[in-house]
């Protein structure tokens, strides 16, 4: 009996980790995605709670005492799992920022009417705009963006005890700033794009008033759209350097507050 209760009273804290984590796997990149069946994602989130909960038990012991009832566990199981979205919706900041970039690409080249389904947002998106998407999530993968995220929520037990989250002045700035860095690089993703279509529709308007017998609607929609692709195309390596940079500082300074630092 002794051995029964020694085993139900983790059963509340062990609930804890899988929600955080449950959290992560709703909104965070790749794990968030509609491809991925829920069942699977529920079977992810218990097994690493499982196999990590034994190294964060301590940090129950200094909390609030829990016990295996729906009453008690139902508001802090639902704010473990807004920790999981937070840490989620953090690390996708950039992915995001991404397809911003290339949907103003694509609305600056003409491309707005020509969308695609991306079953990952479970919407329509901008050609342009998926494909950046599409590579910044390969980049994510391969430099573990996916692992880091994990560990992040892991490692938020430093800063955030079960039931023990607020939103202060270090949230807020870690909130604001990954925000404008995300903005920040959509525009330095557009730029270029942005620059050629305003030095072209000058040119073009120059055009117009000096040699008015040529259709500017007909003759600049090609110009615009292929040499906007061409842009694209040429500047992808920058763009992914770019990217990377972003999604890798952007989970470092996730990790970071996670553990216990400042924003």
């Amino acid at each position: 009996m002794t051995d029964l209760n020694a085993i139900l009273n983790h059963i509340p804290p062990l609930l804890l980790v899988v929600t955080r984590l449950g959290g992560l796997m709703i909104y965070g990149p790749v794990f968030g995605s509609n491809v991925i069946p829920v069942r699977l994602k529920a079977f992810l989130a218990f097994t690493i709670g499982v196999a990590t909960y034994p190294l964060l038990s301590g940090k129950f012991s200094a909390g609030p005492e829990l016990h295996l009832n729906i009453w008690t566990l139902g508001p802090l199981m639902a704010m473990e799992m807004l920790v999981g979205l937070i840490v989620g919706y953090l690390a996708s900041l950039p992915l995001l920022a991404m397809q911003t970039g290339g949907l103003i690409m694509g609305q600056q080249m003409g491309l707005g009417f020509a969308q695609l389904y991306n079953p990952a947002i479970d919407d329509e998106a901008d050609i342009v705009g998926q494909v950046l998407f599409f590579m910044a999530v390969a980049g994510f993968l391969a430099i573990g963006g996916h692992e880091m995220m994990v560990m992040a929520v892991l490692n938020s037990f430093e800063r955030i005890p079960p039931g023990g989250f607020a939103v202060d002045l270090d949230f807020l700035g870690l909130l604001g700033g990954l925000l404008l860095s995300s903005l920040e690089l959509a525009l330095r993703v557009a730029a270029p794009v942005l620059a050629f279509v305003f030095l072209e529709t000058i040119a073009l308007g120059f055009l117009a008033k000096t040699v008015p017998q040529l259709n500017i609607m007909t003759l600049g929609f090609p110009i615009r759209i292929i040499a906007g692709l061409a842009i694209v195309i040429v500047g992808l390596v920058v763009i992914q350097d770019v990217a990377m940079e972003a999604v890798s500082e952007t989970l470092n300074t996730v990790l970071h507050w996670a553990d216990g630092g400042g924003p």
